[in-house]
């Protein structure tokens, strides 16, 4: 069977682990080369983006791909919904195979938002020292709230951070430990965290480590998932696999 792997996380390196050198499948993994240094998969790649729904379909009828898996970001909405318009007009199989989402848990000092200027807005009118993981496509809307001081951890340098009037840049790549955690938010007197309710392991340490410190939390829900068969497990999306292969 012919799959197309839109990745970049680390459930789709996990899948890819374990369906490469199988003989019944060829899969192809999609980077979106937002990352300076992908680290290469055991199977055929791409990087770079489709050019829209057209371009996506293109791809998917030259290469006659015959089913599709989105292990994008949850946040990288564009492209799922990219994904579902294509496959849905050319009937091709797709599936959502996504980490499970970030839950409160009892400590937790969280507000609660639907998108990042709604996070701005939320840190209020008093100046704050704010602590941002959100990536660095944007940060722009916190450029709306210039009275707060952010300290910006991204894996690469971000160019919106010029628009923050006073900031403090961290390159760096998880995951990170609760010690670490602890240890950041306190030394550099962290008063809110902003963070996209992304899941995983890999950045849920901030989480526990804001809750130890008694930071509050301005998370970013995740966008409303489609019509589109959506799997949190391995040995889910394996499933979707065995039953839809050898099926155009």
């Amino acid at each position: 069977m012919r799959l197309l792997i839109l990745g970049g996380t680390t459930e789709a390196s996990g899948l890819v682990r374990r369906i490469a050198g199988r003989a019944d499948l060829q899969p192809v993994l999609s980077f979106a080369g937002r990352t300076q240094s992908p680290v290469p998969p055991p199977i055929p790649f791409r990087v770079g983006g489709f050019g829209g729904v057209g371009g996506l379909e293109e791809y998917l009828s030259e290469h006659r791909v015959e089913a599709v898996i989105d292990a994008t970001h949850p946040f990288a909405a564009q492209m799922s919904r990219h994904a579902a318009a294509a496959c849905g007009r050319l009937g091709v199989p797709l599936a959502v195979f996504t980490r499970p989402a970030w839950r409160r848990r009892d400590g937790d000092r969280w507000t609660s938002v639907g998108a990042m200027a709604e996070a701005a807005k939320a840190l209020g009118r008093q100046p704050r020292r704010v602590f941002l993981t959100i990536g660095g496509l944007q940060l722009a809307a916190f450029a709306e709230a210039p009275q707060h001081y952010y300290i910006v951890r991204t894996i690469d340098p971000p160019d919106a951070v010029r628009l923050l009037p006073s900031h403090r840049l961290i390159l760096a790549r998880g995951p990170f430990t609760i010690d670490d955690e602890i240890a950041l938010m306190r030394d550099e007197k962290v008063d809110a965290l902003v963070t996209k309710n992304s899941g995983g392991s890999a950045t849920e340490a901030k989480l526990a480590a804001a809750r130890a410190v008694g930071v509050e939390v301005i998370i970013v829900e995740r966008p409303v998932a489609g019509a589109v068969a959506v799997y949190e497990t391995l040995d889910g999306i394996l499933a979707w696999i065995e039953a839809h292969r050898g099926t155009p």
